[in-house]
């Protein structure tokens, strides 16, 4: 039996996400067993991107205004700047993060994406990481940054770049199984 058949997984984004930051995820958690939605805040169809370059179009499993965080196990965040910057602002989603979170349940966030967990109010005395040039903004919302491949603190699971997917998803089904 798969580790995760139990499991159920959002992976929240907007549009313009860095494609390999869902599909890296995707893929490993599939692979476990986990059930696993694509949930947008910006309609059916996104856009990936390979840094700065269109990549592939996916079509999203449900809108964000049609997902119930108590459905789920664990939300996993893309990052990509525009993305990122998109779904901070977007009080739905920051909603969602924060029922994730004060259930106790498993709140990823690679790259660019803990800008939401900034907009959420949820940074504050916890250790993360995240692409550098986010450092001040999760400093001056009181977390602590760390330059380190993966960082799990309490429900939180954080990574800064790409090459960390490996280390960010073995956090993530670790949270998961324990």
């Amino acid at each position: 039996m798969a580790k995760l058949s139990n499991k159920k997984v959002a992976i929240l984004t907007h549009d313009y996400f860095e494609q390999v930051e869902l599909t890296g995820p995707a893929k490993a958690l599939l692979d476990e067993g986990a059930e696993v939605d694509i949930i947008s805040a910006a309609g059916k169809k996104l856009q990936g991107l390979h840094h700065l370059e269109k990549a592939d179009t996916f079509t999203a499993d449900l809108l964000i205004e049609e997902a119930d965080p108590e459905e789920y196990d664990a939300v996993v965040l893309p990052g990509g700047v525009v993305n990122a910057d998109h779904l901070r602002n977007n009080e739905v989603a920051q909603e969602f993060v924060n029922i994730m979170y004060e259930d106790g349940k498993i709140v990823a966030a690679i790259c660019h994406a803990p800008w939401l967990l900034v907009s959420s109010g949820m940074v504050r005395g916890s250790t993360l990481t995240s692409y550098p040039t986010l450092q001040d903004d999760i400093r001056n919302a009181g977390g602590i940054w760390e330059d380190s491949e993966v960082v799990a603190y309490d429900n939180l699971v954080t990574s800064r770049k790409p090459s960390d997917i490996p280390a960010f998803v073995k956090a993530i089904i670790k949270g998961l199984t324990t």
